[in-house]
Formats: structure tokens, C-alpha cells, sequence
């Protein structure tokens, strides 16, 4: 009744026998207030985010000006976890509460520990006592190695990894990730381990209450990349060196037509954050940049390719989409960090204009084709630097159907050899010929002038409306 006063919508009751209900029922009616009954093992932090999830609505993450969700929702990390390792992921503090867990479309997936761990958002005792003896949780509260528990089907215990989630020394948590229908994924323990240290940086920040903090990182380091920000801001921030080699990572897609960009820089963080402990990750516009800061001297640039060469394989196999990846130059300190986001850049914009084919590219892999696809751009954006002939003989093209520019084109590509250039194109050597002399009679540019030459290399590859 005072709840009713109060302006209360409901009111959430643990009733200590079944006499209770009639009465309660009989004053929620008088006070006009929704009745909730509450199971005893539930705990009422757990119902109050319920509460308060459902109140802000389903929605509100897609309202204009709403933050996006992020590395900060841990239910986002056990569902990225799950993807990543094929498996049913619980996300548990060090009393063995359950703080997150991923979706489960299949309850035979679900052994009789997760389910009753979610039903009560606990480990059950009798389970936690056989993993204690068994030694797993000394291992995860001193390790940072992930550890398998194999099935035990007589206590209904299939197979499971787990990881231990620690900040220095110092235990948060734990990662588990059970076995379904399906073997776990082959790098399932690697996941676990960049998702351990994504907990535990999210961890840290509900026990400071950070969020702050976070909000400070993040501004500093888009300053950072964007050259508005120095570096000893970020440095001084997160206790960095500023005098260690750095490398920026940009990453692009296709398309993310479905997905939330919270799934592909979940998908990223945990990925990068295997591989790299002091990685930091900021989304730009359309862009998922990663500063990888603290590089070991000398580090191969053959590793850090195969760092980005995993998140695109997996952005494949678990989104279903296709991510571009470019890496910048390894730049001396921080203070260089923005000139090695603006090469990666560089590639980005090469790579989606389609002059170069590669997932995964430094500019030592496509340093010509990043500088003709930037050329091409140049044209396509004045269009006084063209040769009007050259814009003539297309234009020529489109009225009467012919191919004269396709024909001059293969020509100088295969650099005046008539026969290559004629199997390009699956016609006779004389039919070539034939067109590259109409071409420059209509025209009157000279291809025996290396200028021209190159210019006509150039603008030719321009789409054909242009």
C-alpha cells in the first residue's frame, strides 16, 4: 500500500509460505500495483538491473544520442565469447556469482551446473565443491592460462574451458564456456584468454565506478589518432611510454547489414586484446581503430599481419562479413601515432575504391596500387586534370557501343605486345591494331609519347561515366 502512495508500478515480494498470497494479492489490488513473486535464491541486485533494463526499454540503445552498447556490457562479452567458441558462456565474480551469460537456443545444450547456475545466478554447492577438489579454481585464481574441465556425465557435467579474470594479482572473476552439441572452436582458448582481460578491464570499472574514466580514455585517444590531442595525455592517463614503437590498425567493412557495431568491436577487442595486453580500441565514423602501443623492438611486421589476418578470419566464420584490414606504419613513439593511423587510412581508402584486392595490407605489400588508386581519385575529383581526348574517346565508346578505350587500355597494359593484349581481350591481333589506330585517329593523342602514354594508363581506368 505504501508502494502505491509511493507511485510505485509494481512491487516485487519472496514469500515465505503459500498463506501470503491471498493477502498480498488482496492489498496490490486495493493499492493498484502489479504483484511480482520473486523466487528465494534470486538476488535482488540481479532483479533490479532486470528492472531497469526493461524500463529503459528494448530500444533505447537505438534511440538518437543513446550510447552504443560496448566493451562495457558484459552480456555483449559472454554473446561475443559464445560466437567466438562455439560454445554457452557464463561470466561469474570470484564467489561464483553469475554476472553475464550468453543465449542458449537449445536447452539440451545445457548441462545441469549452467542451468542451475542461471536459474539461481550462482554455482549450485555441490558442483563448486567437486570443482574445488578438483583443483580448477586454485588454477584460475593463479593462473592466467585457460584450463579444461572434462565431462563428468554420471554429476551431468559436460566439457567446459574456463579463465580466470584478474587484474594484476589480484582474482575478478571467471570466464566458463561449456560444450554443446558442437566441439568448441579450435581457438577457443586463445578467445577465452583477450576476453579474460576485456572482463577484466570492465570488472575494474563496476568496482571504481570508472565510467568516467572510460569516457576520458576514449576522448583521449580519438584526439590521439585524429592529431587533436597529444600524446602525453594518454600516456600520462594510462601510465604508457611514450617512447615505445606503436602501430595503428584500421579496420573497415563491406557491409554490416544485421549487426550491431557493437558486434564487430566486441568481436575485434577480444581478438586484439589476445594478442596484445595494452591494446586500445576507438571507433571512428565508419571505421574500428586499433593502437597497438608498447611494441617489443623489432617486432615483425609478419606478426602483426597475422594478428589482423585472425580478426577478419573471424569476423568471417562467426559474423558472416567481410572486414578490411590496414596497418599502419611502426612509428617510433606516440608522438607518431597519427601519421601511422593516416597510412592505414591510406590503404583503407585504396581498398574500398577496389584498387587492392588483399584482406590484410601494409603499404610495403600495395605501395603502387595505393598511389594509382589515389591518382584515379584526383581525376575523378577535378575533372580539369583529364585529357579532353581521352574523355572524348569514352564518350565516343557509350554512343556507338564500340570498346576503342577498353582496346588502348590492354595495350599499354601489356605494354604495346598486340598478341597479349588481343588474348586479354579474346580477340584477332589485327582487330587490336585496328582499334588503337581509330582511337588515336578520332582522338589525335599521340601513344607514342610517353606522357601521353602514361596519362591515357591513367584516366582509362576511370569508370566509364566519368
Amino acid at each position: 500500500r505504501a508502494a502505491g502512495r509511493a507511485g510505485a508500478a509494481a512491487v516485487a515480494v519472496k514469500l515465505d509460505g503459500p498463506g501470503q498470497a491471498d493477502a498480498l494479492r488482496e492489498a496490490a489490488t486495493e493499492a493498484g500495483v502489479a504483484l511480482l513473486s520473486v523466487r528465494r535464491e534470486t538476488r535482488w541486485e540481479h532483479l533490479d538491473s532486470l528492472a531497469r533494463a526493461i524500463i529503459a526499454g528494448p530500444d533505447a540503445s537505438d534511440a538518437p544520442g543513446a550510447p552504443e552498447p560496448n566493451a562495457g556490457d558484459l552480456f555483449s562479452l559472454a554473446q561475443t565469447v559464445a560466437v567466438l567458441t562455439n560454445g554457452i558462456v557464463s561470466i561469474e565474480d570470484t564467489s561464483s556469482r553469475v554476472l553475464a551469460y550468453s543465449r542458449s537456443s537449445d536447452s539440451d545444450e545445457v548441462d545441469d551446473l549452467r542451468r542451475l547456475s542461471i536459474l539461481g545466478w550462482q554455482g549450485p554447492e555441490p558442483y563448486l565443491s567437486k570443482l574445488r577438489e578438483w583443483g580448477i579454481f586454485q588454477h584460475l585464481r593463479s593462473s592466467d592460462t585457460p584450463i579444461a574441465v572434462e565431462p563428468h556425465p554420471e554429476l551431468g557435467l559436460r566439457r567446459r574451458l574456463a579463465v580466470g579474470i584478474r587484474a594484476g594479482a589480484q582474482p575478478l572473476g571467471t570466464i566458463w564456456v561449456q560444450e554443446g552439441a558442437q566441439p568448441l572452436a579450435p581457438l577457443a582458448e586463445q578467445a577465452l584468454v583477450g576476453a579474460a582481460r576485456v572482463a577484466a578491464a570492465q570488472l575494474v570499472r563496476r568496482r571504481r565506478e570508472l565510467s568516467a574514466d572510460v569516457r576520458l580514455t576514449q576522448t583521449l585517444l580519438t584526439g590521439l589518432l585524429e592529431g587533436s590531442t597529444g600524446p602525453q595525455s594518454l600516456a600520462t592517463h594510462l601510465g604508457l611510454d611514450l617512447r615505445r614503437p606503436a602501430t595503428v590498425l584500421a579496420y573497415s567493412a563491406h557491409t554490416t547489414e544485421g549487426l550491431h557495431r557493437s558486434d564487430v568491436t566486441g568481436l575485434i577487442s577480444v581478438h586484439t586484446a589476445a594478442r596484445h595486453r595494452t591494446a586500445l580500441l576507438a571507433p571512428i565514423d565508419s571505421r574500428v581503430y586499433v593502437l597497438l602501443p608498447e611494441l617489443p623492438s623489432g617486432l615483425p611486421m609478419t606478426t602483426v599481419r597475422d594478428w589482423a589476418a585472425e580478426v577478419v578470419t573471424a569476423a568471417r566464420e562467426h559474423l558472416g562479413i567481410s572486414l578490411r584490414a590496414a596497418i599502419g606504419s611502426t612509428v617510433e613513439g606516440l608522438a607518431q601515432v597519427p601519421d601511422s593511423r593516416a597510412q592505414a587510412d591510406r590503404i583503407l581508402d585504396a581498398m574500398g575504391r577496389g584498387g587492392v584486392d588483399l584482406e590484410v595490407a601494409a603499404l610495403i605489400d600495395v605501395q603502387a596500387e595505393v598511389l594509382v588508386s589515389e591518382m584515379l581519385a584526383l581525376l575523378q575529383e577535378r575533372g580539369g586534370l583529364r585529357d579532353p581526348r581521352l574523355t572524348a574517346l569514352t564518350a565516343y565508346d557509350r554512343r556507338h557501343g564500340t570498346r576503342l578505350a577498353e582496346s588502348v587500355l590492354a595495350w599499354l597494359d601489356a605494354l604495346g605486345e598486340v598478341r597479349v593484349a588481343a588474348d586479354s581481350l579474346h580477340i584477332h591481333p589485327n582487330t587490336l591494331r585496328y582499334r588503337v589506330r581509330r582511337a588515336e585517329q578520332l582522338t589525335g593523342i599521340d601513344l607514342a609519347q610517353p606522357q601521353q602514354r602514361l596519362l591515357a594508363m591513367l584516366q582509362l581506368r576511370l569508370p566509364a561515366d566519368e
